[in-house]
């Protein structure tokens, strides 16, 4: 495959979005998890966990809509950008509902047989997640159609 076309051009191809979008998770993921150890840790002075994580959460999300749009995702069925964001957003929280989930269900099936329930559930609620957001974000806001009015 031509790395040219896998790191530079505009694609509908879902293979190469996908492979780009491993890298804006991974960017995203640094934004949220360095964004809320930030802000517990030296901003809050080890106070306001959730705020912390509320606050790195959304910064990760957009961290992710910016990049995507830019390199993942060529072109959208929305013509808001507010919408387009928006509807980027509510699939960004469906996948964090998805990860609360599968960490609940884990914690209650697993808790009592493994003290390694959380690391699993972290692994599978974030590898559902993943691809919940991707494809979940390609079909419904990015991929192209014949009806465009929206």
């Amino acid at each position: 495959m031509d790395l040219k076309k896998l790191f530079t051009e505009k694609t509908d191809n879902t293979f190469i979005q996908f492979f780009r979008y491993v890298f804006v998770g991974g960017a995203a993921t640094v934004v949220d998890w360095g964004s809320s150890f930030l802000l517990f840790q030296v901003i809050f002075h080890q106070k306001y966990a959730t705020a912390s994580n509320v606050i790195a959460f959304i910064l990760g999300l957009i961290t992710n809509y910016i990049i995507s749009t830019i390199w993942v995702f060529d072109s959208s069925k929305v013509k808001s950008r507010v919408a387009e964001f928006l509807s980027f957003a509510a699939i960004g929280v469906v996948g964090l509902l998805i990860t609360i989930g599968i960490t609940v269900l884990f914690e209650h099936t697993l808790a009592d047989k493994t003290s390694l329930y959380q690391i699993i559930a972290k692994v599978v609620s974030t590898a559902v997640s993943f691809f919940w957001n991707f494809f979940a974000r390609k079909y419904l806001i990015y991929n192209k159609s014949e009806n465009t009015d929206e």
